[in-house]
């Protein structure tokens, strides 16, 4: 399927076609129909240096089926808050966490109008899925939205999913600082999940991909979209106990089978993590689940 598809979609109520959108651009790396002209240029220009950008966004939701099943699996997780959701697509989180647990909650949080239109095609789905228009940078007010509250139990652990959101969030606004606010409301025994765009910052082939990516993404279109150390992504985690193999390139994050072929440079530059929050009186990186 072509990554520059005809939409024929009508504009929700909100939207500004004048200007690349970071869900709309991703739903068009994934070969989605719910993007506009302005994105699929923005798109392009990222792909004149990364043509497999593609599949960067496949590996990243292989990815994030793999933590869901985990989570809501091995772990028993049964409530998720998957902030900077993106436009449902195939294999949504819900759909992986349902599979697992019938009745998994799922709130999936965005504030882009396009991804609040198609949300409210998910609450229609079943009783435990919900979506909440919010803002990603403002970790207080959100977590404690009646929207929120109403659907998650804070007092019990959850599992926080921030999967290609982060990297959208200006140094300004301090990152680490927002994860950290976000780590401190968390009930012990939760579980945050993390992927992020990364600079080797090593003077290879893949630190010059890295910054001209960077540089695609913060001032040709987008507007944002920022390749960080791996001490950077690190900081993200704050004080949790980061799950093994650790913070590492998606694809090593206990892989489904072995490669079928070498990874492009590009999907190199994407690394994640998942780190658990320590219960209360438990061993840090135990949960009454067994080893985190």
């Amino acid at each position: 399927m072509s990554v520059f598809p005809v939409t024929g979609v009508r504009v929700p109520v909100g939207v500004d076609t004048t200007r690349a959108s970071i869900a709309r651009v991703y739903d068009a790396s994934l070969g989605g129909k719910d993007n506009y002209d302005v994105d699929r240029a923005a798109l392009g220009q990222i792909l004149e240096v990364a043509p497999h950008q593609g599949d960067v966004s496949l590996m990243n939701r292989r990815w994030l089926h793999r933590v869901t099943r985990y989570l809501a699996g091995t772990v028993g997780i049964d409530q998720f808050l998957d902030i900077g959701a993106g436009l449902p697509t195939v294999g949504n989180t819900h759909e992986i966490a349902q599979q697992q647990n019938p009745e998994a909650v799922v709130v999936y949080v965005d504030n882009d109008p396009v991804c609040n239109a198609h949300g409210r095609v998910l609450l229609e789905q079943n009783d435990y899925t919900h979506f909440v228009p919010a803002d990603l940078t403002q970790p207080d007010t959100l977590l404690t939205s009646p929207e929120v509250v109403k659907h998650l139990d804070m007092s019990r652990p959850l599992g926080l999913i921030l999967c290609g959101i982060l990297h959208h969030v200006d140094d300004d606004l301090d990152p680490a600082a927002i994860m950290r606010r976000y780590i401190d409301k968390l009930p012990g025994g939760s579980y945050v999940a993390i992927t992020h765009f990364w600079d080797p910052d090593d003077g290879s082939e893949l630190h010059d991909l890295a910054f001209e990516l960077q540089r695609r993404f913060t001032q040709m279109g987008l507007g944002s979209g920022w390749y960080r150390t791996r001490e950077q992504i690190a900081e993200y985690f704050g004080d949790l106990t980061l799950i093994e193999p650790g913070l590492v390139e998606l694809e090593d994050w206990w892989p489904a089978g072995p490669p079928v072929r070498e990874r492009c440079p590009e999907e190199r530059l994407l690394l994640g993590g998942v780190g658990v929050k320590a219960l209360p009186g438990l061993v840090p990186g135990w949960s009454r689940w067994g080893r985190g």
